[in-house]
């Protein structure tokens, strides 16, 4: 039987721990980087080693995305203000998707999906909105599911551990980290 081509969007290596092999009996999965908010640079560039190493301990394709940065700040112009969760995160959010989307039917993918409703700190309504949103632009079916359920998160975090590889400490975009930077020095 041959399986459906899924790409899957991963935002980071611990997200990538678990949520593949979910995906796997069902599909033939892809992982696509796709992460042009991560700042500073080298965290980006920390985040696609550990995804990396995550997709090869499933022997799973991996590629990665341009990083575009500039492309991003424009996308969530005006935004610095909103909280996590919000208006800018949702825009985060539906810039990465789109971009996985859009490579997606370009490459012959059958459906997306994506890790980020594996953490905790995720809305994975407002993550599956987008995907079916989404899906309608390009008629292409988004597998949404909630994969904290059952545990996945906690899978994900001790599976990150005992691969050794990189476990961020904030989402991710340079609004993030100034928080985290701001919450450290209270």
């Amino acid at each position: 039987m041959i399986k459906p081509k899924l790409l899957l969007h991963a935002c980071c290596g611990v997200c990538s721990a678990y949520v593949p092999e979910l995906l796997m009996p069902d599909f033939d999965v892809t992982i696509y980087y796709e992460n042009s908010n991560i700042y500073p640079q080298a965290e980006y560039f920390k985040r696609l080693e550990a995804a990396r190493t995550m997709a090869h301990s499933f022997d799973l394709p991996f590629i990665e995305a341009s990083y575009d940065p500039p492309s991003w700040f424009k996308a969530v112009r005006g935004l610095w203000k909103e909280e996590e969760n919000g208006h800018r995160c949702k825009t985060c959010i539906f810039f990465r998707l789109d971009k996985t989307f859009s490579f997606a039917v370009v490459n012959g993918f059958d459906a997306v999906a994506t890790t980020l409703s594996v953490s905790r700190r995720k809305n994975v309504l407002m993550i599956n909105e987008i995907g079916e949103h989404l899906s309608q632009k390009y008629d292409l079916e988004f597998v949404g599911k909630d994969w904290k359920k059952n545990n996945g998160e906690a899978i994900s975090q001790k599976r990150a551990v005992e691969a050794k590889i990189y476990r961020q400490n904030y989402c991710g975009c340079v609004y993030s980290a100034i928080k985290k930077s701001l919450m450290r020095s209270d």
